[in-house]
């Protein structure tokens, strides 16, 4: 994506997942910088520490179900 590898994507979806070792924690500034400009580019970024995949993986995949899921407008479920 542009000058960067991302871990997944899904174009139709515009959606990046990132999983993350420990080195991420001592990149974090480029971590930020890169999330921005793919998000700037329409994506939205969802990022894992592998830790969590490996141990918690239902929780992970909830977590990217509900960022694909609409937000439900203010009127939902009034009848109108």
């Amino acid at each position: 994506m542009g000058s960067y590898i991302v871990d997944f994507v899904c174009l139709e979806l515009r959606l990046i997942v990132e999983l993350d070792g420990g080195q991420h924690a001592e990149q974090m500034a480029y971590d930020q910088h890169r999330d921005a400009w793919l998000r700037s580019q329409g994506y939205t970024v969802l990022r894992f520490w592998n830790n969590d995949v490996m141990h918690q993986l239902e929780s992970v995949l909830e977590q990217i179900r509900c960022s694909l899921s609409p937000s439900p407008s203010p009127t939902s479920g009034r009848g109108e």
